[in-house]
């Protein structure tokens, strides 16, 4: 391990190890945390290359939301593959107001990279996740560049449909659980982008699934998975999931969109079906 990357914990979890990582990211220009799960193989062998896949949590969780709740771990295990989680924003950017809205500011980065002020200084998600994490973890740790695959919830359901099609060549798979889709029709989007990209909404389509999906030729033929609960609070309003089904249909882009009849936006729906989305990546990433 090289001094760049500061080791804040370690645990034990189904014969992989769990860890938790501070550095100093150039991308973002502050302290960044992100957590990873080594598989067992990963654990045994360190020079041997294992898939990786990225989860994207969403509004306000941290890097270790995912890997508490979501349940991922003995799936990994059993698929040896590496999952990465970085934290939802910047932390201590000083950006007046960053802290005063739970849905947008800290923790509420929304996998973008800012173009307006004061955001654009450190709020620089996209960068972060696509080029520096993901050349952290391919080169100091044992992820594989070309086996890498995404997958998030809501506000990363958002990022991960979003940076999977604008770096179609680094992903492999992506899915999503409940996704902001379409954040250009719904408040979240609206209040976000307004904030980070400012006020022409011709800028906001090129971070918006549904958008980018409906401009393309089936990126990925391998197929995409996506989870919605029915009892989301959240689904009239802010997700809008036949949006990005349309906007599937449009570019020929195989789709298996689920709906849940019971569940919720919570993790208890993401731990009822990670398993599946764990097969549904190590297939296409072995």
């Amino acid at each position: 391990m090289t001094q760049s990357l500061e080791l804040i914990s370690e645990h034990r979890c189904f014969d992989g190890l769990q860890r938790y990582y501070k550095h100093e990211s150039q991308a973002i220009g502050l302290p960044m945390r992100f957590s990873v799960y080594l598989p067992p193989s990963a654990v045994k062998d360190p020079a041997q290359a294992v898939p990786v896949l990225f989860y994207l949590a969403g509004l306000t969780c941290t890097e270790e939301t995912f890997m508490i709740k979501g349940g991922a771990q003995q799936f990994a295990a059993r698929h040896e593959i590496m999952l990465v989680t970085p934290d939802t924003s910047p932390r201590g950017a000083g950006a007046p107001g960053e802290d005063d809205n739970w849905d947008f500011g800290t923790g509420a980065g929304f996998y973008l990279d800012a173009t307006q002020e004061p955001w654009s200084k450190h709020y620089r998600m996209e960068s972060y996740v696509t080029r520096e994490l993901f050349d952290l973890v391919t080169s100091e740790l044992p992820g594989d560049a070309a086996r890498a695959g995404i997958f998030g919830h809501s506000m990363g359901g958002h990022g991960a449909l979003v940076l999977a099609q604008r770096h179609r060549d680094q992903y492999r798979s992506v899915s999503a659980f409940a996704p902001i889709a379409a954040p250009t029709r719904c408040p979240w989007g609206h209040k976000a982008f307004n904030g980070y990209l400012g006020p022409d909404q011709e800028a906001w389509k090129q971070y918006d699934a549904s958008a980018l999906m409906a401009q393309s030729d089936c990126p990925f033929p391998e197929g995409i998975l996506v989870d919605q609960g029915l009892a989301d609070n959240f689904l009239a309003e802010q997700l809008y999931p036949e949006a990005f089904e349309e906007a599937c249909k449009k570019a020929g882009q195989p789709l298996t969109l689920r709906r849940h009849e019971g569940y919720d936006h919570g993790y208890y729906f993401i731990s009822t079906f990670m398993e599946d989305h764990l097969d549904f990546h190590a297939q296409r990433l072995k």
